[in-house]
């Protein structure tokens, strides 16, 4: 049986999936929750991480362990370049915009003897393209910080030609990358991290709007 893994970093981005299961049992994660359920003939573990890069990565490391061959990521993102509030977006590359060793003469994000810019699976993005019709693909850019400040964002677009930011999808893909584990992420722009974005997140974050749910158990039903 084909294992798949959904990664969601916070509880309000969690609950609109939860609400959809029906015979889900929650078998925990460290004290956070894990559902474990079946679409079709795939086993799905659904893990509530928590926000940031290490929670992302612990959460994508446990997973591992149970047996996943998929991770699948979904939420809310900031818009870096050519995309609106409420627009899908589904990421094909990943990098982590904080990491800096730029002083001892690296390139801007690059990690010493291992891979950097890492890529979602192709077939992955091609489905829930498929499934996201109309979604703009590219690169999302991750860091333990809420992009909230116009430099920034004007930073993340120039250098790095982004599509969107959040905090974990680059620290999951890092951990798909080393384990050979199949990854994709699909994200809703909440704001433009900008100045405004606080504002902007969180009267998007707590409207109950976010749309993905339906579609991430769509994909997993054609894994089968």
């Amino acid at each position: 049986m084909k294992t798949v893994g959904i990664i969601v970093a916070d509880s309000g981005e969690f609950a609109p999936l939860i609400s959809k299961l029906e015979n889900a049992e929650n078998v925990g994660f460290f004290g956070r929750d894990c559902y474990s359920f079946t679409v079709n003939s795939v086993k799905v573990l659904a893990l509530l991480s928590g926000i940031g890069k290490v929670n992302a990565a612990a959460a994508a490391m446990y997973l591992y362990s149970k047996g996943c061959d998929v991770i699948l990521n979904y939420g809310y993102s900031g818009g870096i370049s050519g995309v609106k509030k409420g627009e899908v977006v589904i990421a094909n590359k990943f990098l982590e915009h904080d990491f800096d060793l730029v002083c001892l003469g690296y390139k801007p994000c690059q990690k010493p003897e291992q891979e950097y810019v890492y890529d979602a699976d192709g077939e992955l993005v091609t489905m829930l393209s498929e499934v996201f019709n109309g979604a703009k693909t590219g690169l999302a850019v991750s860091g333990d910080c809420f992009v909230s400040d116009d430099n920034l964002r004007n930073t993340l677009k120039n250098e790095f030609d982004a599509l969107s930011c959040d905090m974990e999808t680059a620290a999951i893909a890092s951990v798909c990358c080393q384990t050979g584990i199949k990854f994709a992420a699909v994200r809703q722009i909440s704001d433009d991290a900008g100045d405004d974005a606080k504002d902007s997140y969180k009267q998007e974050a707590y409207s109950g709007n976010l749309s993905l749910c339906d579609g991430i158990l769509e994909v997993i039903s054609k894994l089968s």
